[in-house]
């Protein structure tokens, strides 16, 4: 009974890893607190878990909150609330609950989905730490699952295709969880913050929602025959949830589906609308069997990429959750990412410091459209984008300024948009019609503590750094391809780069641990976010599309230069560096002389 009356609560335990951990503190005598969206796997997970500590003759309570989301501001303060009013606090808090996101290429994802999955990943993982964190005693223990994807090697960045919102947030979750480690430290607190790394593990997560969707995507790129892209995104819409259930629930479907194309393509011009029915069900089930097909490929990809060959179980997961909880075990591994993962994932070398680009001066951007986009006006912003516009005009280039306010810039057009309207930056993006933009997201005070964050300013953070510079890149390419997010085949050969400056790393002659941590939270939202989208413009969709990433400032502190930052952004611009595997660029970054 090693955690015998202590407090634990694991979020998404309805069903999953979730469940089983919930299941292994209860068999370790602690009181048990269980969330999720749905009530009726809540409370059977509830049944369960009452069944264990009777049988363990344990003293541990079971408490159940259905319907509540992590991500929402006064359902989780009012949880709290009723937890603090039965147990007086909390010792344990897992942050488990999470969504697979949209599984396709950054082109085709709507905006609210993107925003919806980077908000339970990470804000939800923010705010139910930091109102954990006032009902938690000496001794707490927040551990928060995160994936194997987004984590960095020495000049390495792991890209996860399809999955942009997903990568992003799980790369900066993992940097909030160090940085809170570090600030609980500082205040001398003793609360401990450790991410679980497993790997793959079997779960309905994986085998129904993200292999299955991520093999649609594949075909819905690559084609299929009888089939448009369009009808294969509603394939996988409208019947692959179905896969695996009940036979009869597939067939009505399939055959829902199949009615729905007939009429659709008999009220137009269409080669295929004399196909009744019966032909296209039958097309659709060939789909169906294309598509697990591939699922089984990429299942199989991974497992070959493990040394036993095996995914974890949701058992073993939730051993590797409940030994990193041990008092002990959580002390020594405070604000890191553990265990290291199974999974060995060989990539390019995607990361590339600073050279001195003689090729940007003889840039051709004569004549091209370059779209400047900025998410905040802070001075040093400002100050950058003057000397782009000037350096830009100096190349013949054509500049428009995308921003929320009408600032005082000369030499350039001016588009004043909400940036977080997925509309009306779409008309402003394809008003501008760029080959080139060039967004950047501005700093913020690496002074404040996260932890005194309000949530409206975590989430305006969150804004600046992951959803709008996804939203600007995402329809800039939408832009330069037009309907590409819908017929991702026309992105084949096409040409158009999308440059993200990123906020600068903290410079000064002593630079703490504790601010270097906070600094890293958007820069690693955004490194995985560039290689992911690279990677599919490149690799999946084989256009010569690019998504860099510039980051000002270096690891010694001195202070970003702006000239080694433009003339990177002018190389990349060119085009000169297509040809590279580099994606995320660190202009100051040079060898002291």
């Amino acid at each position: 009974m090693r955690f015998a009356d202590k407090v634990v609560l694991v979020t998404g335990s309805g069903t999953g890893i979730g469940q089983a951990i919930a299941k292994k503190f209860a068999e370790e005598g602690a009181n048990v607190i269980i969330m999720g969206r749905r009530r009726e796997p809540l409370e059977a997970t509830a049944r369960e878990l009452e069944a264990i500590m009777r049988s363990r003759k344990s003293n541990g309570k079971v408490m159940m909150f259905p319907g509540v989301d992590v991500s929402s501001v006064q359902e989780v303060i009012d949880m709290f609330n009723a937890i603090s009013r039965e147990f007086n606090g909390i010792d344990i808090l897992v942050n488990n609950a999470g969504v697979s996101g949209p599984v396709k290429i950054l082109a085709s994802q709507p905006f609210k989905e993107f925003r919806e999955c980077v908000s339970i990943h990470l804000t939800g993982t923010f705010w139910m730490s930091i109102n954990a964190l006032k009902y938690m005693n000496d001794d707490g223990r927040i551990i928060t699952i995160s994936t194997y994807f987004t984590e960095e090697r020495p000049y390495e960045q792991r890209p996860y295709r399809f999955r942009t919102p997903y990568t992003s947030a799980q790369g900066a979750k993992n940097r909030l969880s160090e940085a809170l480690a570090w600030e609980m430290a500082e205040k001398g607190k003793r609360i401990y913050f450790i991410v679980s790394n497993p790997g793959p593990v079997h779960s309905d997560r994986i085998y129904k929602t993200v292999y299955p969707k991520a093999a649609a995507e594949f075909i819905r790129i690559g084609g299929f025959q009888g089939l448009s892209a369009i009808d294969i995104e509603r394939i996988a819409s409208d019947v692959l949830p179905y896969v695996g259930e009940d036979d009869v629930m597939l067939e009505k479907a399939i055959d829902r589906l199949a009615s729905r194309m007939v009429e659709e393509r008999s009220s137009r011009e269409d080669s295929m609308h004399t196909q009744d029915a019966s032909s296209i069900a039958s097309t659709i089930r060939s789909c169906l069997d294309k598509i697990r097909e591939v699922a089984e490929k990429i299942q199989n990809n991974t497992k070959n990429m493990i040394v036993d060959g095996n995914f974890l179980t949701q058992e073993e997961t939730a051993e590797i959750v409940l030994s990193l909880a041990d008092v002990e075990v959580s002390r020594l591994v405070n604000g890191r990412i553990m265990p290291s993962d199974r999974v060995f994932y060989p990539v390019k070398p995607l990361i590339s410091t600073y050279q001195y680009y003689s090729d940007a001066v003889d840039a051709n951007l004569a004549g091209k459209s370059i779209l400047l986009s900025i998410s905040s006006n802070d001075d040093v912003t400002i100050r950058r984008v003057r000397l782009l516009i000037s350096k830009l005009a100096g190349h013949d280039a054509r500049c428009t300024l995308l921003s929320q306010h009408d600032l005082a810039l000369d030499g350039v057009d001016k588009r004043i948009c909400n940036m977080m309207d997925e509309d009306e930056v779409r008309r402003a993006v394809r008003d501008a019609k760029p080959n080139i933009t060039i967004h950047l997201t501005g700093n913020y005070d690496y002074n404040r503590e996260i932890t005194s964050l309000s949530r409206e300013e975590w989430d305006k953070l969150v804004d600046r750094f992951i959803n709008i510079p996804a939203l600007i890149s995402k329809e800039t390419l939408n832009s330069i391809v037009q309907d590409g997010g819908r017929e991702p085949s026309r992105f084949k050969g096409s040409n158009g780069i999308v440059i993200i400056v990123g906020p600068d790393a903290p410079y000064g002659k002593k630079v703490s641990n504790l601010i270097r941590a906070r600094a890293e939270v958007p820069r690693g939202a955004l490194r995985p976010f560039a290689v992911t989208a690279t990677q599919e413009l490149s690799e999946v969709l084989n256009s010569n599309m690019r998504v860099y990433l510039v980051l000002p400032g270096s690891v010694d502190g001195r202070e970003p230069d702006d000239g080694r930052l433009v003339d990177t952004c002018l190389y990349l611009a060119s085009g000169m560096a297509l040809n590279r595997v580099e994606v995320i660029y660190y202009p100051d970054e040079v060898r002291a002389l």
